[in-house]
């Protein structure tokens, strides 16, 4: 079966990277999501070292799979106290990052305007999960221990920044437009558990995955 990619677009809070590390879990595929942005910062800074090394691995049947896994995390790139400030060079190694890997494995990528990267891909299903304000802040005080203020702040700064990320990159194309997506998913009415289920169900629907 050919290789196939989901990618996932999220509000913060909405339990959307555990949907999409639960997903992956389950298919026993990987789940990349700030390691790209390593290997992106170190490449778009000319390591040499760094080029010869993905190269390297790039060429090897897995390896690059594993070379990206055993990069330390990032720290995210959501700077929550800041204006989203652009970077072309990052983005575009990260872009090239992304394809590498959807010509390499079934993979799913969380972020990283991964569904407008991979746009023109025929193996891409693409999903957006998203949930009510209160929600998303009651997930986000229990998960972060923050205060109700913080979680509203935090949720605000994360989410401008997220969407002025994607219509900078995608040249004014709105991050929650439906139409970029196969699927939009509210976490809370659907559930964490059952948001799985249904994209699961998606892709055997689509022929990537057996029941």
């Amino acid at each position: 079966m050919n290789n196939f990619v989901v990618t996932f677009a999220r509000g913060f809070g909405s339990g959307g990277k555990e949907i999409a590390s639960k997903v992956a879990k389950d298919l026993g595929i990987h789940c990349y999501e700030n390691r790209i942005l390593t290997l992106a910062s170190q490449m778009s800074g000319l390591d040499e070292k760094v080029f010869q090394e993905v190269n390297e691995k790039i060429r090897e049947n897995g390896g690059f799979s594993a070379f990206l896994k055993g990069l330390p995390r990032a720290r995210s790139y959501i700077a929550r106290n800041e204006k989203f400030v652009s970077d072309d060079k990052l983005f575009e190694y990260q872009s090239k990052i992304i394809r590498d890997l959807a010509e390499k494995e079934s993979c799913v990528i969380v972020g990283k305007c991964a569904d407008h990267v991979l746009r023109d891909k025929p193996n891409v299903v693409s999903v957006y999960i998203e949930a009510p304000r209160r929600f998303c802040v009651e997930r986000t005080m229990e998960n972060m221990h923050v205060s109700e203020e913080v979680a509203h702040a935090t949720i605000e700064r994360t989410d401008k920044f997220r969407a002025d990320y994607y219509k900078y990159y995608t040249h004014g194309n709105y991050w929650t437009n439906p139409v970029n997506y196969d699927m939009t998913l509210n976490s809370e009415r659907v559930g964490i558990d059952d948001c799985v289920k249904i994209i699961e169900q998606y892709l055997e629907l689509k022929g990537y995955i057996k029941s």
